[in-house]
C-alpha cells in the first residue's frame, strides 16, 4: 500500500510555486521555439546563397578531355558513346543499353563474346544527358530522353527496329512517355 504525505500549504504560495513553474518552463518552451526556427531560418538562407558550380563541358577550356564518339543533337547537345559487339551491318539484334544512376556508358550489357558472334549482336552503349562526356539537359525528362535514344539511333543508321534494355534507373525510361 502506498503511503501518502499531506503538507499544510497555504493557497497564496501554491499559487506562487504554480506560477513559477510555469514562467520558467514557458521561458525555456519559448527559447527552445525560437531557436528551432532561428536554424530552419538559417539552413533556408544558406541554401539559398550556396549554388553548386555549373557544370563542366567536355572539351572546354579548363574542362575534361573529349574521349569517345560523339554525335550532336538538334538542340546543340553532345551525346557520348560506345559501340560493341559485332558491325551493325551484320547483325540480327541491335541492342541500345541504358546506364543507371552513377554509371556510364562503359556500363552496358555483360554479354560473352561467343554469345555476341553466335547471335550477332550490335550492342550501343551511351552517356545520359549529364553523365561521362554526354552534356547535360536543363530539361531533362523521360520524354527528351526518348527522344535523345530515337536521335542516337537515327544518327547511327540503326534502321526502324532495335531493341532497348534498361539497367537500374535506366530502366525507369522505358516505361509509358
Amino acid at each position: 500500500m502506498a503511503a501518502t504525505t499531506c503538507k499544510n500549504i497555504s493557497a497564496a504560495s501554491a499559487r506562487e510555486g504554480k506560477m513559477q513553474g510555469k514562467s520558467s518552463s514557458s521561458s525555456s518552451g519559448v527559447f527552445v521555439k525560437l531557436s528551432g526556427i532561428l536554424l530552419v531560418g538559417l539552413v533556408a538562407w544558406i541554401y539559398q546563397v550556396i549554388q553548386p558550380p555549373p557544370p563542366k563541358i567536355c572539351g572546354a577550356s579548363n574542362a575534361p578531355p573529349v574521349t569517345s564518339p560523339r554525335i550532336k543533337l538538334r538542340d546543340g547537345r553532345h551525346l557520348a558513346y560506345l559501340e560493341s559487339g559485332v558491325p551493325k551491318e551484320k547483325a540480327n539484334y541491335k541492342i541500345i543499353f541504358i546506364h543507371g544512376f552513377d554509371s556510364c556508358r562503359y556500363d552496358v550489357l555483360p554479354v560473352s563474346q561467343e554469345l555476341v558472334e553466335e547471335l550477332a549482336i550490335y550492342l550501343l552503349s551511351f552517356d545520359r544527358s549529364g553523365y561521362g562526356e554526354s552534356d547535360a539537359d536543363p530539361k531533362k525528362t523521360i520524354k527528351s530522353t526518348a527522344l535523345d535514344i530515337e536521335e542516337l539511333a537515327d544518327q547511327l543508321g540503326l534502321g526502324s527496329k532495335f531493341h532497348v534494355v534498361g539497367f537500374s534507373m535506366g530502366g525507369k525510361l522505358l516505361g509509358p512517355v
